[in-house]
């Protein structure tokens, strides 16, 4: 009796469901686990067919298995475990495995069927192959896009290859035009010594047939002076004038051969820069044309300045020879300058012939003349000298000017 007892308190606790039927199907009696997985109480169970607890087609399916067994003893449920699916009893489906035994008891044989619910496993077992099958399209994809790093760095170690070479030919091609630029450089190292040696040659040379043609030209004059030829004067004039302009272009070519050369450096000192403008102003009433004048005004403070006084008087001659050149024989020429506390302004002003505006922007180039100069003689390196001796003394240079009005020309130089 105890162990009848014990027996059942097994069978209604255990964890898995456990079902009895006899030969023909009916359910004999159901634990209170296999209730649960059912959704059935066990007076709702009992004394029904057990296919009440299976899906339609398993219904056929063991139905057919238990009359064969009844009928051949060949065991397709009866000892062997299988997977079915429960039906409950508000129609939803679960998975379980069912282990049937065979069972003598009492003269006859009923058979106890052992429930196991899979839902778990089976839920896991899905998971499993959703993570797999996701794993599987993450490898794909991965595999896909490492193919394509793969082209793509092929592709890149290609155009590397190709950029390498190409770097190789550019460097050959580098090294090749280098070469040609150090024979050029050589070449025009030798041409610029040989053209500062041509230079001072050429000035030498010049000067002293230039001086003796000078020398002559005065003789002629002097000595014909008693005949009172007027053909005589006028071409022994021409004759010193060409000399005093081949003199003047030499100077020239040797003052900015001298500056290429770095020969020329601003040697700064104090002084009057009224005094040295009065001094300038007297000088260049030699040159002056017709009925020309010089009009210079001083303003702002008479204190001595620092500059190159050699420097700044060459860039003020060369702005009134300029002046007086290209402007007409009743011209004023005005010549201003101005000191104040940080700056020493000077202002050469003429009404002279203009420079055409196409032609300002070159104006300071070496060589250079305006296009309406017409047979006025220059070199084109006045301006050229002129800015170069400004920068020296690390001054600016600026210029107004129309045609047929005039030229204003403005040199300023910190004097701190």
């Amino acid at each position: 009796m105890e162990k009848a007892v014990l027996l059942k308190a097994i069978i209604d606790n255990a964890i898995d469901g456990l079902i009895t039927i006899d030969e023909n199907g009916i359910i004999e009696s159901i634990n209170p686990s296999a209730c649960t997985l059912f959704k059935y109480t066990e007076a709702e169970i009992i004394g029904k067919n057990i296919s009440i607890l299976m899906t339609n087609s398993d219904r056929t399916h063991h139905n057919s298995h238990l009359f064969r067994y009844k009928k051949t003893r060949d065991a397709n449920i009866i000892g062997v475990g299988r997977e079915l699916i429960g039906q409950t009893k508000n129609g939803t489906h679960f998975p379980f495995r069912l282990a049937v035994s065979e069972v003598k008891y009492s003269g006859r044989v009923i058979y106890a069927g052992f429930i196991h619910d899979l839902t778990r496993e089976k839920d896991a077992e899905s998971n499993l192959q959703d993570y797999a099958s996701s794993l599987e399209e993450q490898v794909q994809e991965r595999t896909l896009s490492l193919r394509e790093t793969v082209a793509a760095l092929e592709q890149t170690k290609n155009e590397l290859n190709l950029s390498l070479k190409n770097l190789g030919d550019t460097v050959n091609i580098l090294k090749q035009t280098q070469g040609e630029l150090n024979l050029s450089l050589d070449k025009e190292k030798e041409l610029s010594k040989l053209k500062s040696r041509f230079v001072s040659i050429a000035s030498h040379e010049f000067r002293t047939p230039l001086s003796l043609v000078q020398l002559s030209a005065s003789l002629i004059e002097r000595h014909a002076l008693p005949y009172e030829n007027p053909n005589i004067r006028k071409h022994v004039i021409k004759i010193k004038d060409a000399v005093l302009n081949v003199t003047a272009i030499l100077n020239d070519f040797l003052s900015l051969e001298k500056i290429d050369g770095g020969m020329v450096q601003a040697k700064c000192n104090y002084f009057n820069m009224k005094e040295l403008a009065v001094e300038i102003a007297e000088e260049m009433q030699i040159a002056l044309k017709g009925n020309q004048k010089i009009l210079y005004k001083h303003r702002g403070s008479d204190t001595s300045i620092k500059l190159d006084q050699n420097l700044l008087k060459n860039c003020i001659v060369i702005l009134i020879d300029n002046a007086i050149k290209y402007s007409g024989v009743d011209c004023e020429i005005q010549f201003y300058t101005k000191i104040n506390h940080k700056n020493c302004t000077i202002r050469i002003c003429d009404n002279g012939i203009g420079i055409p505006i196409d032609d300002q922007k070159h104006l300071f180039e070496a060589f250079f003349r305006a296009h309406n100069t017409g047979k006025i003689s220059g070199s084109g390196l006045g301006l050229s000298i002129l800015s170069r001796y400004t920068e020296l003394m690390k001054g600016k240079v600026d210029f107004r000017s129309r045609i047929n009005k005039g030229t204003l020309f403005f040199l300023k130089f910190p004097i701190s």
